[in-house]
């Protein structure tokens, strides 16, 4: 296995365990930062007039995800 791959998937094995424990930290009791379900709905209820511009955003954002790392 090259040392890219070895450094890439580190990498991407960092970020997921750092998203879990910033969602854990949310989770706590009297904890300011908000959860991902929480900034989820928040970004999902703006509207720009009759236009749902968050959901078409977050609706945007995974299938922007899954075409990168899913379309091989």
């Amino acid at each position: 296995m090259s040392v890219t791959r070895v450094i890439t998937f580190t990498g991407f094995a960092t970020a997921v365990l750092l998203g879990i424990g910033v969602e854990m930290l949310s989770r706590r009791d009297r904890s300011k930062i908000p959860s991902l379900a929480a900034m989820c709905g928040f970004v999902m209820q703006y509207r720009a007039g009759r236009m749902p511009v968050g959901r078409i955003a977050v609706y945007g954002f995974w299938w922007w995800l899954a075409y990168h790392f899913f379309a091989r």
